[in-house]
């Protein structure tokens, strides 16, 4: 686990608790962590996770930068952000941690994605589709195949191989 804090930069156990002093705590959760203290890079890489809860900011990407000379963090790699029910998905995202501002990049050919729930008192309330999938906050990426066949009674029946003679 990393833990950003004030422009510092610590790598902890995973288990190790983190209190911060000043409540401005970035928890990055991912599979591999690197930091570079000449380039004062922390590149994070696979499954990674990202959680500031004093702006309410949750955050999933293949890999994320946090430039600590530049207060910034560069996610890239199906990147979703979760803020106060506010989301917004895109290829690339980068977070200017001193301004509170968000600069999203689609893939190619196709767009950034957000959702706002905005104040409306005059908009009539709105019915929850039913057939809807449920979008969860750690979706998986669209390349990953389930191991085993959804339908195995549809699967034409094989012969057993013969062994070779």
């Amino acid at each position: 686990m990393l833990l950003v804090t004030g422009g510092a930069i610590a790598l902890l156990p995973p288990q190790a608790p983190v209190q911060a002093q000043d409540g401005r705590a970035i928890t990055v959760r991912s599979d591999i962590q690197e930091a570079d203290q000449v380039t004062g890079v922390v590149t994070a890489r696979g499954n990674v996770q990202i959680d500031y809860p004093a702006r309410q900011i949750r955050a999933t990407a293949a890999q994320a930068q946090y430039f600590s000379r530049e207060n910034r963090i560069v996610m890239t790699g199906n990147v979703f952000v979760l803020q106060e029910g506010n989301s917004l998905r895109g290829e690339t995202i980068t977070y200017l941690i001193d301004e509170g501002r968000f600069i999203a990049t689609p893939p190619d050919a196709r767009q950034v994605e957000s959702v706002y729930i905005i104040s409306d008192p005059e908009a009539p309330p709105q019915a929850a589709d039913p057939n809807a999938p449920a979008r969860p906050f750690n979706p998986k990426p669209a390349f990953k195949e389930p191991l085993s066949d959804p339908n195995p009674i549809e699967r034409p029946f094989l012969p057993e191989p013969q062994p070779l003679r």
